[in-house]
């Protein structure tokens, strides 16, 4: 059985404008109890009393490659192990498992690989597979390796779905591609997230893929048509469309800060998901690292190909939660919309993304200047800081 925790003293947050200081009860790996005073005993007491923190509901990270020397397409027990050890430290306490575009060989081996893998007490719980490609735009294609694009198939991706135990959550495509909107007509009717990325679709094109049930975005800004005034463009329809849901890397580098800005001010912490897009270098050195079989020049700030191009970041979601609130002022409510609840509701899952009894004990706790101090993941503690 797991051992019981009770926080104390805590500003405890959710996305529906509820934030109050109070007491946290952690049993069974569930919160059993939220409220302002507590008279109740547990294994573990955590006083937080007078320290200004607050408690958030771990964060969900639906875009991530890898980190601390791994990344999901070495298809090895090591990579997944490390990756779901490792994320606690930045708040995550759960993320979708983030393939690329690659050969069917090297994407089934991934998959496979993650069929087999079960988070241990203590780590980020994978709550299945973001299919990144490889049914994208050459014209987009970033980082993504070219020669690997392959046309919109069903068959193929209900071939990897089986592969995957049926994990497949959210797939990112360009849909003005051969094949795109009945592709994303087809995802929709097997319950999966259509995404609409690495996409040169024009803005009727968007609109069309929305209608189909596209309904997420995948980096916004990044690797898609670009906004002109008589041509908007992916990011016009994304930044438009109500309907659409669009990730943001917040690293400041993928983005400059006033665009944002323009996206919160325009979608709203409702429709914006923070995400990483981190790859294997994040937490390690800057060196030369390994994505897709290029090389990719890291340093502290950023990870690019040698032509400069963008290739994932190294960023972490609390430094993501930190710039987002730097640049727009946004309140606790809406980095929990942002970091947690939005991704909860867009994958179904009515027990993570908030602090309430019966929800699963996930517990990001933050100081005033957005440290991680302590991770739970599912009722057991992951990550202190020393």
């Amino acid at each position: 059985m797991k051992k019981s925790i009770l926080i104390s003293g805590i500003t405890i947050t959710d996305a529906v404008e509820r934030s109050f200081v109070g007491d946290l009860l952690v049993e069974d790996g569930k919160i059993s109890h939220a409220a302002e005073k507590i008279d109740s005993k547990a294994d573990i007491h955590i006083d937080a009393t007078c320290k200004n923190w607050t408690a958030f509901p771990g964060f969900i990270d639906v875009h991530i490659h890898g980190a601390a020397g791994h990344d999901v397409m070495d298809a090895t027990p090591e990579a997944l192990n490390s990756l779901a050890s490792t994320l606690p430290k930045e708040g995550t306490t759960s993320f979708l498992a983030t393939t690329m575009t690659q050969s069917d060989n090297a994407i089934s081996a991934a998959l496979q690989n993650i069929q087999k893998f079960q988070a241990q007490e203590g780590q980020a719980e994978m709550l299945g597979v973001h299919l990144e490609g490889p049914f994208i735009s050459s014209k987009r294609a970033g980082a993504q390796p070219i020669e690997h694009i392959a046309v919109a198939s069903y068959p193929l991706f209900r071939k990897w779905q089986k592969l995957s135990g049926s994990q497949i959550r959210l797939v990112t495509l360009a849909p003005e591609t051969k094949n795109g909107m009945l592709f994303i007509k087809r995802l929709i009717g097997d319950g999966v997230i259509a995404s609409i990325g690495h996409s040169d679709a024009s803005l009727e094109e968007v609109q069309a893929a929305v209608r189909s049930g596209a309904s997420h975005v995948t980096h916004l800004y990044n690797q898609m048509s670009p906004f002109h005034h008589r041509n908007p463009g992916v990011v016009g329809a994304a930044l438009m469309e109500e309907g659409l849901t669009a990730e943001v890397i917040v690293d400041f580098i993928h983005s400059h800060p006033t665009s944002v800005e323009l996206a919160f001010r325009q979608k709203g912490a409702e429709r914006l998901l923070l995400i990483t897009d981190a790859m294997r270098a994040k937490g390690l050195p800057p060196g030369v690292y390994d994505l897709g079989g290029k090389d990719v020049q890291v340093t502290h700030r950023d990870a690019r190909l040698a032509n400069g191009t963008l290739a994932g970041s190294v960023l972490t979601m609390d430094r993501a939660v930190r710039n987002i609130q730097s640049i727009t002022g946004c309140s606790l409510n809406e980095l929990v919309a942002m970091t947690s609840a939005n991704a909860a509701k867009e994958l179904g899952l009515a027990n993570k993304g908030k602090l309430e009894a019966g929800a699963d004990a996930d517990v990001a706790i933050l100081d005033e200047n957005f440290t991680v101090q302590m991770t739970i993941c599912k009722g057991t503690i992951a990550y202190t800081k020393e």
